[in-house]
């Protein structure tokens, strides 16, 4: 919707009817004419970004000054006007405003932590000096969220970012909670889209399931406030995505357990009717214990002042009440800008405004006194960000935890030493325990004590990542040593019941085959009762347990087959049942049958007429199956005689055995053996790898091979009977 220069002095008028007019449209005119021929990613003319800018600062009913200002805020940065033309034309005060926001958009502010720490104190000087400058930049930085879809994603992600960490929280300490809830939705929107939308889908079927439930909770209190004989205005929303899912991460719940999801909001007319409403609510509805606070007796730092309270309503969903005069809902809507606002035609006289030099004053007193970069940016952050716990060590370094951390976590954050070593601490000088959550500001000293170790308790007292992972980490160094041992003993006991001997490498050979690290953490895992000694002896002799199952006939060994038509297995590749397996026809009606990966394969690839989708029966397979097995072995007395042994054991038969090379040291043979199926080729395999005399072993394929060697040309071949087949 384009905004013309008559639409935005309606809006200025409806709230301040005796605004100068004529000022407003020729500063619009100017800004219009200086940025003409710019556009914005979007494609549409640039100006209409400052003009969007300057109506959001309508909704907050400031002065004429702040307006132009937002029409001309990026003049003197992206145009060819200068300070002195926009001074002549539109007056000292104007030129100063625009000049401030100018300055402060070349800040980067989420640069390296001492170019920040600057950025922070330049940042801080500008709303010094006028607070309308951080007004039109924070109003500024909303309109380019709401637009930023037109921009590249890395650009997104890097103003999303700052906005979530910089303007949005700048935005709630200068008392703009509207402004600071709406820049955090739409930062979230970009960084975590998937969250966001997980957070609405549930409220939409929340909504299915339950109806209305603000209309009908907001008709309940009003019915209760015309029954206390009490005026008021009461309104019900829901809260905003991003604002759901920070209560769910910082409570660790989901989304069907948290409760007050809902915020309501009732308006009066006096102060002595707040405490009259609240009154009414809490005889109406119960109160959740520690949830009222009072910052109408005790007003916030920016003039903030309302009685927040927690009930069960309907069906026992908790419900946010704020409770507040429409006074001191405007100062709550507008924070410090609430000084410059208007109000049918005049300065509006608000008693709850705070005077933003003696806010500003306030706020950046602490500050002046820092002189070191980080010092003066975490003192900058405790100021700024709610959401996070800035405590200080006795030395006075600042420490920043999330909130609801724990000495633990503080001790951790120092050192992983330190949490370590932790026996206690101290909060303010007072003995605490290690459970008790710290706050801002405060101070906080870690006991330690030579030989502590830490404890298994810790890990529901840590809420931090660092604390927990390292508490887990030390906690199995403690026990790494005595679950190694342990395994050691279970492990020798698990492999004489078989009538084996757990060696350094048949335990090698288990993690291996169990995937895991080396024969230790084998070992620390069967201490620690994650793995059973048979799950160990069976990795590497697995034929210990007997096989079951259907029995199969080998005359019917393949599915896929045509009745009447035999089959032979491809001495190219031996596929063994439990493979993937094709066929390829010969005349006769006999198959050929291949493993699917047979090199063999490829010279029947421009004939795919003679192949068939085939595949083995499930079942029990008789040991009738032939496989080459490529063994090195080591040339001492009585190590043949083992292996031939050992492929007893594992009910498999030896057919052949040829010797391939004969060395001093070792020898190479290829030794033909009758299996099963291929989980019997592989549990073979695994038994002889760990044997210690065993060099090395594989499965031998000789693709030269081929029965039907004359296939190739497509001559016809009469089939082959195999007796193992």
């Amino acid at each position: 919707m384009t905004i013309t220069a008559d639409d935005l002095i309606a809006l200025v008028k409806a709230y301040n009817p005796k605004t100068n007019e004529k000022m407003i449209r020729d500063a619009f005119v100017y800004g219009e004419i200086m940025h003409g021929g710019q556009f914005r990613h979007s494609g549409e003319p640039y100006f209409s970004h400052p003009v969007a800018v300057a109506a959001i600062l309508t909704e907050q009913s400031l002065d004429d000054a702040t307006i132009i200002t937002a029409l001309l805020h990026d003049t003197i940065e992206d145009t060819k006007a200068s300070y002195s033309e926009v001074e002549k034309r539109f007056g000292h005060d104007v030129a100063d405003l625009v000049d401030g926001v100018t300055k402060l958009t070349n800040l980067q502010l989420a640069s390296s932590e001492t170019k920040q720490a600057e950025n922070f104190r330049k940042l801080f000087m500008a709303m010094s000096k006028d607070l309308r400058v951080i007004l039109v930049k924070l109003a500024d930085r909303l309109h380019n969220m709401r637009t930023i879809k037109s921009m590249r994603p890395e650009k997104q992600l890097q103003k999303a970012r700052e906005t979530m960490d910089i303007y949005a929280p700048l935005a709630g300490r200068m008392g703009m909670q509207w402004m600071r809830e709406e820049l955090e939705d739409l930062a979230f929107r970009v960084l975590n889209p998937d969250g966001r939308a997980s957070i609405i889908r549930r409220f939409i079927t929340l909504q299915r399931e339950t109806g209305d439930v603000i209309q009908r909770i907001t008709a309940d209190m009003r019915v209760e406030l015309e029954k206390a004989g009490l005026e008021a205005d009461v309104f019900g929303r829901a809260k905003k995505p991003y604002s759901i899912w920070r209560k769910m991460e910082e409570k660790e719940q989901s989304f069907s357990r948290l409760s007050d999801i809902y915020g309501f909001r009732v308006i009066t007319g006096t102060e002595e009717d707040c405490y009259r409403i609240l009154g009414a609510i809490h005889r109406r509805w119960r109160a959740v214990p520690g949830r009222f606070k009072d910052y109408i007796s005790q007003p916030k730092t920016n003039g903030y002042r309302s009685i927040h309270t927690t009930v069960s309503g309907r069906d026992g969903k908790r419900v946010e009440v704020q409770i507040r005069t429409r006074q001191m809902h405007d100062v709550a809507e507008t924070g410090v800008a609430a000084h410059w606002s208007y109000r049918d035609g005049v300065r509006s006289q608000n008693p709850f405004a705070v005077d933003p030099a003696k806010w500003i004053s306030q706020l950046t007193e602490q500050f002046d006194a820092e002189e070191d970069h980080e010092d003066f940016l975490e003192a900058v952050k405790l100021e700024m960000y709610a959401d996070k716990v800035f405590c200080f060590t006795p030395k006075g370094d600042v420490v920043k935890l999330p909130r609801g951390a724990t000495p633990i976590d503080f001790a951790y954050a120092i050192h992983t030493r330190i949490g370590s070593a932790c026996v206690g601490a101290k909060i303010d000088g007072m003995r605490v325990p290690l459970w008790t959550r710290v706050k801002n500001g405060q101070s906080v000293e870690i006991i330690t004590a030579q030989g502590q170790m830490p404890q298994a308790t810790w890990l529901d007292m840590a809420t931090t990542g660092k604390a927990k992972s390292a508490i887990r980490r030390s906690l199995r160094e403690i026990d790494r040593a005595r679950f190694v041992k342990l395994g050691q003993e279970l492990a020798r006991s698990a492999f004489e019941h078989v009538g084996k001997k757990a060696t350094d490498k048949v335990l090698a050979t288990a993690a291996r085959k169990l995937r895991l690290k080396n024969s230790d953490a084998l070992l620390e895992q069967l201490g620690s009762s994650e793995l059973t000694g048979r799950e160990v002896v069976e990795a590497v002799y697995p034929e210990l347990a007997k096989p079951g199952g259907e029995k199969v006939d080998r005359n019917r060994a393949v599915i896929g087959l045509e009745a009447g038509q035999s089959f032979d297995r491809a001495p190219c590749c031996c596929p063994l049942p439990g493979e993937r397996i094709v066929g390829i026809t010969f005349r006769g009606k006999g198959v050929t049958v291949h493993a699917i990966d047979c090199d063999r394969l490829s010279a029947y690839e421009d004939q795919p007429d003679r192949w068939l989708d085939l595949r083995w029966h499930d079942g029990s397979h008789p040991a009738v199956y032939g496989v080459t097995l490529d063994m090195t072995i080591g040339n001492d007395a009585g190590v043949l005689g083992r292996i031939c042994t050992l492929i007893g054991e594992a009910r498999a038969n030896i057919s052949d055995l040829k010797f391939k090379e004969r060395k001093p040291d070792f020898y190479r043979l290829l030794i033909d053996v009758e299996l099963r199926d291929a989980a019997h080729l592989h549990s073979l395999i695994s038994t002889l790898e760990a044997e210690s005399d065993v060099a090395e072993i594989s499965r031998f394929r000789d693709p030269s091979v081929d029965i039907h060697a004359a296939s190739t040309t497509a001559k016809a071949d009469k089939p082959v009977s195999r007796t193992d087949a």
